[in-house]
């Protein structure tokens, strides 16, 4: 029960500085200065006195290295755990349990374009692990949502959502 606990109060510092978590510390250090910019409480726009006071601790764990390889094994942790979630099997399994595995799949690539539009591929180890199922099992939803247009496999192997599969998301 602690675990559940302690995924539920995990904070996604990636998304609240609103980098990849591949950014370099270069990356990180320009968009929180940006937003820091943004949000700092002397700011009469837009300040935000909690948002700036979530982008400093965001910074300060995501900017010291040794913070950061801790934070990153409890984030793999918490991703994993969330993904379990949403594909674990409901009582009527079967097409359902198919479709929340592809809504996952393309929710999963769509926020990967996002974050790094000009790289937004997810490797097929990567979904495995996500999803904590075996490529055997993803094969199925991969050739099924490849096939309608919705994702597509780049040169590197690694799988992109189309314009066509933001499309199911949005």
């Amino acid at each position: 029960m602690p675990d559940e606990q302690s995924n539920r109060s995990f904070i996604d510092y990636y998304e609240t500085l609103q980098v990849s978590p591949n950014a370099d510390s270069e990356t990180i250090e320009r968009v929180y200065r940006i937003l820091a910019k943004r949000y700092h409480p002397d700011n009469n726009h837009t300040g935000d006195a909690e948002k700036f006071r979530m982008l400093a601790e965001a910074f300060r764990v995501l900017s010291d290295s040794e913070k950061r390889a801790a934070y990153d094994v409890k984030y793999d942790r918490a991703q994993a755990h969330q993904w379990r979630i949403f594909v674990e099997p409901s009582p009527s399994d079967g097409v359902e349990t198919d479709r929340r595995i592809q809504e996952g799949i393309l929710s999963l690539l769509y926020n990967a374009r996002r974050q790094d539009a000009s790289n937004p591929g997810v490797g097929i180890l990567d979904l495995e692990r996500l999803f904590g199922c075996p490529q055997k099992h993803m094969e199925f939803h991969i050739w099924y949502l490849r096939e309608k247009g919705w994702i597509q496999r780049g040169d590197d192997g690694r799988f992109a959502i189309t314009a066509g599969g933001a499309c199911q998301i949005i």
